[in-house]
Order: structure tokens, then C-alpha cells, then sequence
């Protein structure tokens, strides 16, 4: 998808969106103030980027673990205060335990896209490609996949693991290396997670 799709679509439909990890209804519990001045919050996960988020909820805003929330759109100025970026280390217990099955949900909800990964992906240097990312991916299988998808684009998970003898679980190598790339913040290469700190 081009930039220009990206940004005609983005005036018509919702922008970013999240989903929500964990619900702190007073605050979080290393905070010493009193209770009426600690703002409700939760810990959410972008549904585009993979980025994890504290997003400081307004007083009468009310959200459960799993909903997707717009985060940055009009509509949810009542009930967002802010959106902050945070590391995988300032999760809560429950939203650590949640993680995997937010980003399992989100593949699954956009099979397409990273189905699209393994029909896309390029050599990243002479020596390494983004195929070899994945877990599990080794020169064998990273050339059946690309045997494969040059013969015909793959169109499901489903087709992936038919076609490309090796790869039985494409959706969980892709989870998996999602996983990864939250848990370890100085991996050199991120295909998934991005971090706009610029």
C-alpha cells in the first residue's frame, strides 16, 4: 500500500486504533495519591504499528480489555485524555499476559497484510534476508517460500502452510516474532514493531 492510499483512506475511515490490554480504573498502584486525583488508565496495543501505549482515560470513560478503542480520533476526545508511548518493561501483569492474544487477534483480523509479508519480503543485505527473521526460517525453507511465491502469490495462512512444505504455523512464526520484537528493544532489525522516536 502506498502512502497515498494511505492517507486518502485515513480521511474517510477512523485513524489509529488499539486495542486494550489492561484496565486500571484508579490508577496505577505505585502511584502515592490520593485516590480522587489518580486518573483511570490502560495499557493498550496500536493495531498498526505493535506500539505500547498508557492511554490516561478521561473521568467517566469506561473500557474493558479486548475492546478496540479509536485513539487519536475526535469522537474519543471525551474519553481519552492522553496517549502515551511506553517499553514492554511498564506493562502491568495483566497486560504482559494479554499481549499474546492482542496480537494473535489483530493477525487475525488482517490476515491479508501479513500474509502479504511473506509474498513481499526482500533480502535485507547480500547475506540475510527478511524471511530469515522469523523463527524457525532458515535458507531451506526461506527459498521454498520464495520458490513458491514467485510460481503464484500466496493467499491465505492456510495456502502458505499447504504450499511450503516446513511451514506449519505461519501465523504463529509471524506472532512469534511480534512477541520478540516487544519483549526486546535493541533487536537491530524490527519488521513489525515500529518505534517512531524521531
Amino acid at each position: 500500500m502506498s502512502n497515498t492510499e494511505d492517507d486518502a483512506g485515513a480521511s474517510e475511515t477512523a485513524s489509529r486504533e488499539a486495542v486494550i490490554l489492561d484496565y486500571l480504573p484508579h490508577g496505577r498502584p505505585d502511584d502515592t495519591r490520593p485516590q480522587y486525583k489518580k486518573a483511570s488508565l490502560a495499557y493498550a496495543l496500536e493495531t498498526e504499528s505493535f506500539e505500547l501505549l498508557e492511554v490516561t482515560l478521561a473521568e467517566d470513560a469506561e473500557v474493558s480489555i479486548v475492546d478496540r478503542i479509536s485513539i487519536d480520533d475526535a469522537d474519543n476526545a471525551e474519553r481519552i485524555e492522553t496517549v502515551t508511548p511506553i517499553e514492554y518493561d511498564e506493562l502491568s501483569n495483566s497486560a504482559v499476559s494479554e499481549l499474546e492474544y492482542a496480537v494473535e487477534a489483530i493477525i487475525d483480523a488482517d490476515e491479508q497484510r501479513f500474509v502479504d509479508f511473506y509474498n513481499d519480503a526482500q533480502p535485507i543485505s547480500l547475506r540475510l534476508h527478511q524471511l530469515n527473521l522469523l523463527p524457525g526460517i532458515g535458507k531451506k525453507l526461506r527459498n521454498k517460500i520464495i520458490d513458491k511465491r514467485k510460481r503464484q502469490p500466496f493467499e491465505s495462512f492456510a495456502d502458505l502452510a499447504d504450499r511450503v512444505g516446513g511451514l506449519h504455523n505461519p501465523k504463529d512464526v509471524i506472532a512469534e516474532r511480534i512477541m520478540d520484537e516487544l519483549r526486546d528493544e535493541d533487536l537491530k532489525y524490527k519488521i513489525f514493531v515500529r518505534n517512531d522516536e524521531s
